[in-house]
């Protein structure tokens, strides 16, 4: 069968460490790629993977690419500290290493969310996925700062099975990590955008709340839609704030 790389990013996960090192233990190689834990993440990792590299974090699709290279074997199955492979993905991972179609070069893998301990059925992460089983040699992702996907060379096919996605740890720290990621993509759309007008800061927010709750059918997901609604509108504002304070040289 051909071997696997499973690559782990990590910062300040000891929460989730274990059980997402657990859910790739199939692997031949397990790769954890941490950037200078202090919460102990860093030596639990050691225990528990195959090779624990570190490299001081600068954005995720720089963090990424930096670690894919890194990989030993020709594929790899890069997994986020908050996401789990579930026994039926594993099972289809396994199937599908050991029957390679030609010229494919990745899968997409959906994810099923949870939020607040509920799955996320609507608010637009009900078709959620991502590409993260491909060839070393022939996958990069985008320079982005935030939502950055795999660029393939060659044909990108679909598994079946899903990862579970835990979102959502306390809320104070789901708040600080959106707002890292606003912070993030400001740098995106500073290039992007003309003259910050209302527009940027009471259109769009409304149109994010609008679209998740609304269109995207988020109030059928309770208060975990409501919820997920909200944020989507702070993450906005607070993007063009961030773009706004770049201008001025303040951030």
């Amino acid at each position: 069968m051909t071997k696997l790389t499973a690559i782990i990013p990590t910062g300040n996960e000891i929460h989730n460490i274990e059980a997402v090192i657990a859910s790739v233990s199939f692997a031949d190689e397990i790769l954890v790629v941490d950037s200078f834990s202090t919460d102990g993440t860093y030596e639990k990792a050691i225990e528990l993977a195959t090779r624990v590299i570190r490299r001081e974090y600068q954005y995720s699709a720089s963090q990424k690419n930096w670690a894919i290279p890194q990989a030993k074997h020709e594929w790899v199955l890069l997994v986020d500290a908050d996401e789990r492979v579930t026994p039926e993905l594993k099972a289809e991972i396994l199937d599908t290493l050991e029957n390679l179609k030609k010229d494919v070069v990745a899968y997409w893998i959906g994810r099923k969310n949870y939020f607040m301990g509920e799955p996320v059925n609507y608010s637009g992460w009900k078709n959620d996925k991502v590409i993260r089983l491909f060839k070393r040699d022939n996958c990069l992702y985008q320079d982005k700062h935030v939502h950055s996907e795999i660029i393939a060379n060659g044909i990108v096919d679909k598994l079946t099975h899903k990862f579970n996605h835990n979102t959502y740890t306390t809320f104070n720290r789901y708040i600080a990590k959106k707002t890292r990621y606003a912070s993030w993509s400001a740098k995106d759309y500073d290039k992007k955008t003309g003259r910050l007008t209302p527009y940027h800061f009471v259109i769009k927010p409304f149109w994010g709340f609008f679209k998740h709750y609304v269109i995207q059918s988020g109030f059928r997901d309770g208060v975990v839609g409501l919820t997920i609604g909200y944020v989507q509108a702070y993450v906005v504002f607070i993007r063009y704030v961030k773009v706004w304070l770049l201008r001025k040289g303040m951030d």
